[in-house]
């Protein structure tokens, strides 16, 4: 369960330092692309990746309490890796996107192996 403990609480740590400066960096990266049609979007992918990222410091203190939550948050880092290395495969986007996103990845395998060596919580028994 240490194992668990380690690799949520890093990977949490880990999505806060890289999203959390983005709200700030609206501008700078409207000026490299184009300006946004809807910032909306932008800031709500921002909020809900943030809080994503309490959720895996949330697993990363209790991982056997959490362990369901487990291969839903790898399996939304898997997607989003992904996606950015197909956008790249079809020129959409530059390659400095999936290479941000490639840790992603391995944190998909270490949030498997995670699950995988942390035992489930009983069930409570029937009354």
């Amino acid at each position: 369960m240490r194992f668990a403990r380690w690799v949520f609480t890093l990977g949490g740590a880990w999505g806060l330092l890289i999203i959390g400066p983005m709200f700030f960096l609206e501008g700078a990266i409207a000026a490299q692309t184009q300006p946004f049609s809807h910032p909306d979007s932008y800031y709500g992918f921002l909020a809900s990746t943030v809080m994503w990222q309490v959720g895996y410091l949330a697993i990363g203190r209790d991982p056997a309490r959490y362990r369901p939550f487990m291969l839903i948050g790898a399996a939304g880092k898997l997607i989003f890796g992904v996606a950015c290395w197909v956008l790249y495969a079809q020129g959409r986007i530059p390659v400095s996107v999936p290479a941000v996103a490639t840790p992603d990845l391995i944190l998909v395998a270490l949030y498997v192996t995670a699950w995988v060596k942390t035992r489930p919580v009983p069930a409570p028994a029937a009354a």
